[in-house]
């Protein structure tokens, strides 16, 4: 943690989250820094300080609680709250981001105590460069940033949307070791088309339907530039816009300045992991496998894009790279046929009949693995999943929406329709499920795998654009990560316990490519594993004085 050379004293540094120690200030800075007397005698050890905490988390009876208190104490204490967080983050990950972030979104406005980021008004226009310098940090590194029109699977939330930008940017430093002030969240407010947010007087807002075309566009494009000109050495985060959006936004921008979406590129990366993994269960190479997206929008066509390029890595031709990918959308099938498709749509369409029918689909193109990115609960129903267990000996599943509310099926429906043969990994965490004499235990297919471990890479070498490659390269080094064991309990990705450790691998990987590619704005060190670790951030209370 870089310390201010000017300090502050007394109570205003007891309100400065990144440097307040609360109980644990020793009598030294106590009495150097104008804090005695505001403080119970008593000085706590950084132990203490996490067994209280723990303690008062404890007696919340609800996850939307406990994300309140965890927001509460990230405003009072930023080093003790990633403490608590990176202790356990197989429990606290659920708690600050999927699932319950998406109810603190869809509340966001009843739940606020202090604002976090940065809200970019697109009344605000002219200005967004200004505002940039009331941030108080001068070297961001990472921005996540959203305008709130698709939430997770919950639709158009506007400025509510600033929960993901917080919660994305959390798992940067619980689970790579990103310096958290080097981070910013930020909501684009171009309004909303949510009538009940419109109505709700706690709404914090522009109350205005949402602006597209033209203005829009003028908008992210001084946004973006703003931030070149402010924050030099950043990457940018796109965070779930919709797809009209998402993917235009992406094409405009990835050649030009550090960025990437998470939703595009991040899922793609992870379902890839996973179904690098899933392929020695079922003992059939990439190369033989048939995959069908329910999604065809940025998230599902992003996953096929990906799938295409790891499929010709290992020695398939780009046709038949492309015939091993099949998507559905709300209209059915996607096939040449179809004069509905968007051109990003288009590639993965291929000749065949109408098909309006998911389970008919399944059939028809004969699947190895179906993935879920429609946010279209219990999609994946009986007939699905039994046609899938027909077809295959293992089954791969992968009902990839969230919140939980929104995934195609759950774990135990998986199992339960597939004689307990499935491969399962969800989007939203499940408990193990019980079969017969056996315990089965499904897989979170989360982008925490994969964003925060590109994350560090990226901040550690200065890379100058994220590319797809570098997602293929950190799918390769998660996958690489399950183990063996792992394998054999039918789990197709590292536990969270290891997230850390595992990201840091991960990171090793692609800062390699990125000096390999020549994308490094830094000379490549001798050690790239020692360069790494040297850029980590781990949190402990420093000696102020």
């Amino acid at each position: 943690m870089k310390i201010p050379r000017s300090l502050p004293h007394g109570t205003a540094l007891l309100h400065n989250p990144r440097l307040n120690k609360g109980t644990a200030f020793s009598e030294a800075e106590r009495d150097a820094l104008d804090l005695v007397g505001l403080l119970p005698e008593g000085v706590d050890t950084e132990e203490n300080r996490l067994k209280r905490v723990v303690y008062q988390l404890g007696r919340k009876s609800t996850d939307i609680g406990r994300y309140i208190f965890l927001s509460s104490l990230y405003d009072n204490d930023t080093t003790l709250f990633y403490k608590l967080v990176m202790s356990d983050p197989a429990y606290f990950l659920p708690l600050v981001y999927t699932p319950t972030v998406g109810e603190a979104c869809r509340n966001y406005g009843h739940i606020l105590r202090r604002p976090r980021g940065l809200y970019l008004g697109i009344n605000r226009r002219g200005q967004i460069r200004r505002i940039l310098d009331n941030w108080d940090e001068q070297d961001v590194r990472f921005i996540v940033v959203t305008d709130g029109e698709r939430i997770l699977g919950l639709g158009d939330l506007g400025a509510n949307g600033m929960g993901i930008p917080v919660g994305k940017l959390n798992l940067y430093t619980v689970c790579a070791g990103v310096p958290p002030h080097l981070t910013l969240p930020i909501v684009l407010d171009v309004g909303t088309n949510n009538a009940a947010l419109l109505s709700d007087p706690l709404y914090l807002g522009l109350r205005q339907s949402r602006v597209r075309g033209a203005e829009y566009d003028a908008f992210l494009e001084e946004f973006v530039r703003a931030v070149e000109d402010a924050f030099p050495r950043c990457c940018i985060q796109f965070e779930d816009f919709a797809n009209p959006t998402a993917i235009p936004l992406l094409a405009r921008y990835r050649n030009q300045v550090c960025c990437f979406n998470d939703d595009i590129q991040g899922t793609a990366g992870v379902a890839v992991a996973g179904l690098l993994a899933a392929s020695r269960i079922t003992g059939r190479p990439m190369t033989e496998q048939r995959f069908l997206l329910l999604g065809a929008g940025s998230a599902g066509t992003g996953i096929a894009s990906l799938l295409v390029k790891v499929l010709i890595e290992e020695g398939l031709s780009p046709e038949a790279a492309y015939e091993r990918c099949w998507l559905y959308d709300i209209n059915g099938l996607l096939t040449t046929e179809r004069n509905d498709l968007m051109p990003f749509q288009r590639p993965f369409a291929h000749p065949h009949d109408r098909v309006a029918d998911f389970a008919a689909a399944v059939e028809a193109v004969a699947p190895t693995a179906i993935i879920g990115v429609s946010a279209t609960p219990k999609a994946f129903d009986q007939r699905v999943i039994e046609a899938m267990a027909r077809l295959n000996e293992r089954p791969i599943i992968f009902p990839y929406s969230n919140p939980t509310s929104h995934a195609e099926c759950t774990a135990e429906e998986a199992y339960r329709w597939s004689d307990g043969r499935a491969i399962v990994a969800s989007g939203s965490p499940f408990p193990p499920v019980r079969l017969g004499d056996r315990t089965l235990f499904p897989s979170q297919g989360n982008n925490v795998y994969v964003f925060p471990a590109i994350g560090l890479a990226t901040y550690a070498t200065e890379a100058r654009l994220v590319t797809d490659e570098m997602f293929v390269t950190a799918a390769r080094a998660v996958a690489a990560e399950v183990s063996e064991t792992d394998i054999a309990t039918g789990l197709i990705y590292p536990p969270i316990s290891s997230i850390f450790e595992m990201s840091i691998k991960v990171a090793e990987a692609v800062a390699r490519q990125i000096f390999a590619t020549g994308l490094a704005q830094i000379p490549e060190p001798p050690d790239i594993a020692a360069f790494i670790a040297e850029k980590i951030w781990r949190p402990h209370y420093h000696n102020l004085i």
